[in-house]
């Protein structure tokens, strides 16, 4: 086994930065009561930091669905996709209980940890159609930018744009998760667990959909992605 391909320093910096994604956007659905633009910009403006001061040390992905995506394309390596995975789940949780032990309770509780949950009249085959759309976006946006060597270089920002205009769009819906980690940590720590597959099958489905896509109707070459 390479060892190369399971760097501690990209697993801890996966975990740093879908820390930051939970803490910052469950924290701002705690205390905000869920006001529609500070939660889309407190998970935009964290994915637009993490992903713009990580990206040189590991693919600063932070979601298990683009990790597939990418997985799925060839662009990650077996063993580097399940750390990845494996680290980003870890670092949901972790931001999960340091909003239990900081947070006011009260707000903590009215809010569910921050989970996300189906709005009033989803069902769960909306809410994976929901989530898949979103994160078909996210995905195409990672590529674009990131990726594709003929993209734009513009750190994390326009991928951050888009998880805002998704949380804007459809956060009353599903809670615009886009990824399995930001429903996992908090759904662990809270046992909030209703529908909880809607937000791995979702995100999953959106994330290879595009990612195969971009490979292969839209991609020049097959360069690895955000060269860490």
């Amino acid at each position: 086994m390479d060892m190369d391909l399971l760097d501690p320093r990209k697993l801890v910096a996966e975990v740093v930065g879908t820390f930051a994604l939970i803490f910052f956007g469950a924290g701002s659905i705690i205390m905000t009561s869920g006001d529609l633009v500070a939660v889309a910009l407190a998970h935009g403006l964290a994915i637009a930091l993490s992903v713009s001061a990580l990206m040189g040390v590991s693919h600063a992905l932070f979601n298990p669905a683009l990790t597939i995506g990418l997985w799925a394309t060839r662009r990650l390596e077996t063993i580097t996709a399940a750390g990845y995975i494996i680290a980003q789940l870890a670092g949901a949780v972790v931001a999960a209980l340091a909003l239990v032990v900081l947070f006011p309770e009260v707000r903590r509780d009215a809010a569910d940890l921050g989970t996300p949950l189906l709005g009033e009249g989803i069902d769960a085959a909306q809410g994976v159609g929901i989530e898949a759309i979103l994160t078909f976006f996210l995905m195409l946006a990672v590529f674009g930018t990131a990726v594709d060597s003929r993209g734009p270089r513009v750190g994390g920002f326009a991928i951050g744009l888009v998880i805002t205009m998704d949380i804007l769009a459809a956060g009353p819906l599903t809670g615009a998760a886009m990824n399995p980690a930001r429903s996992f940590g908090p759904a662990l720590v809270d046992g909030s667990w209703d529908d909880w597959w809607v937000y791995w099958v979702g995100p999953v489905i959106g994330a290879v959909l595009a990612a195969l896509l971009y490979h292969y109707v839209f991609a020049e070459e097959e360069s690895a992605p955000m060269a860490a």
